[in-house]
């Protein structure tokens, strides 16, 4: 933006300016001088998420104990969906919270596939999060293979029964952006499924929902979204887009916790169509009925499976009440502000240390983290963690991450941030790390 500023002064500007500053009261701050920019990874403490898991643990499972199942914890998954569903643009009765993002993920493509099983292609791309690709090779492996004819030997045998193929587009930049070109040449007659992260996890790279979409119903396919890193700070309209299906976790942006429970999203057309592959209790048409054969529940409720984690549930429904209240079009305007601030800082202060932008440059086209790169990455990251009091992540091979969650990153915090990052390079901090990595990045 031409009138950013890399001063100081600037950002305290920018601050005053805030019409989401007073929700950063509204998240756990512990340590007023640490920088965290890894929102995109793993959101803030929200205080009504505290007073909410207390609650749950004391009151409803200390004292009414089973009996909180009939006091809204059964309702619960349709009724966080819902309301999850009022930030993707997704009318009521579509969205679910349930599982984790993998195991949503595995239950949405196996149905489509099922549904579409005279086309056997499945379009993705090299930047979709690696589980994501792992659970459609999974898929893939479970319907090429068979139980051997001897029903004595249960050996997996490969059978020529399936001949379906994953196809992963690439980049046209160094890994930042997706060929567009080239996925729109991918998708054909014979494309059973497109599924893509709606916003990618490293370059922060967002696609148009609505193109895409339309693009594989022309050719007669089905599209499920990953809106992991999108959902809580970029707008979504999947039913205006005629998305199909869709995945999604909760711990970043909306807050909800590590390990929070995933959503799934499943349009009100082809609810009745698909089945899913994992039939559980939660599932079945009437549960307390406890028959011994299985009927699915209309609509998405059949894509519940088992008990579901009410501790973690519940907290994560308080957790989104900042997030509702803002509206996703006031927390969109801070982000656009604050990743145009965050890569005109990256050009001006860390660009003469090697550093390059990896995300694109219009915000139409990015999510609200953004990468930098340098091939000193990882341990420039353990530096920043581990001495100057700011958390990014690291993204190999040389992605450090920079996620800014409007409702609790200040603009003095990104500046901050950039300046000790600065201070890593000038002191050389980063050369006493060795290039071995912990763990987790």
């Amino acid at each position: 933006m031409e009138h950013i500023e890399s001063s100081r002064e600037f950002a305290l500007r920018l601050d005053s300016q805030d019409e989401l500053a007073a929700y950063r009261a509204e998240f756990i701050l512990q340590d007023p001088q640490l920088v965290y920019l890894d929102g995109n990874s793993l959101g803030r403490l929200p205080k009504a998420a505290v007073e909410r898991a207390k609650r749950a643990v004391e009151q409803e499972w200390g004292a009414n104990l089973i009996r909180a199942w009939n006091k809204g914890w059964w309702e619960a998954p349709a009724r966080v969906g819902n309301k999850i569903g009022g930030l993707i643009g997704a009318a009521e009765g579509q969205t679910l919270v349930t599982d984790t993002v993998s195991l949503n993920l595995y239950k949405l493509a196996a149905a489509a596939l099922t549904l579409q099983q005279h086309k056997t292609r499945i379009i993705t791309d090299t930047f979709n999060f690696p589980s994501d690709l792992y659970i459609l090779q999974g898929i893939v492996e479970m319907l090429v293979r068979r139980p051997a004819s001897n029903t004595e030997n249960l050996t997996m045998v490969s059978r020529p029964s399936s001949h379906h193929e994953i196809v992963r587009i690439g980049a046209i930049d160094n890994d930042i952006t997706p060929d567009l070109a080239a996925l729109e040449s991918a998708i054909d007659d014979n494309t059973a499924l497109v599924t893509l992260s709606h916003v990618v996890f490293k370059s922060g790279y967002m696609y148009d929902m609505q193109h895409i979409t339309e693009l594989a119903h022309k050719r007669g396919a089905l599209v499920l979204w990953d809106l992991s890193h999108s959902v809580g700070s970029v707008p979504i309209a999947l039913d205006e887009c005629k998305a199909d299906l869709a995945i999604g976790c909760t711990y970043k942006y909306l807050n909800g916790g590590p390990g929070s429970p995933a959503f799934l999203y499943v349009n009100k057309s082809l609810q009745e169509k698909l089945s899913s592959p994992i039939w559980g209790w939660w599932g079945q048409e009437n549960p307390f009925d406890f028959s011994l054969d299985y009927e699915p529940a209309p609509g998405a409720q059949r894509f519940l499976v088992g008990t579901q984690p009410m501790i973690s549930l519940l907290t994560m429904e308080a957790a989104l009440e900042p997030t509702l209240q803002a509206g996703m079009n006031a927390i969109r305007k801070k982000s656009i502000l604050m990743t145009d601030y965050a890569s005109f800082l990256t050009d001006v202060l860390l660009a003469p240390f090697g550093f390059t932008l990896g995300s694109p440059r219009d915000f139409a086209r990015r999510g609200s983290h953004i990468s930098i790169r340098h091939p000193e990455g990882y341990r420039i990251n353990r530096a920043l963690i581990e001495e100057m009091n700011v958390i990014p992540d690291f993204r190999a091979p040389d992605n450090l991450r920079l996620g800014f969650a409007p409702l609790y990153t200040s603009y003095m915090e990104v500046r901050e941030g950039f300046d000790r990052i600065r201070r890593v390079m000038e002191e050389k901090r980063y050369e006493k790390y060795p290039s071995s990595r912990l763990a987790v990045t």
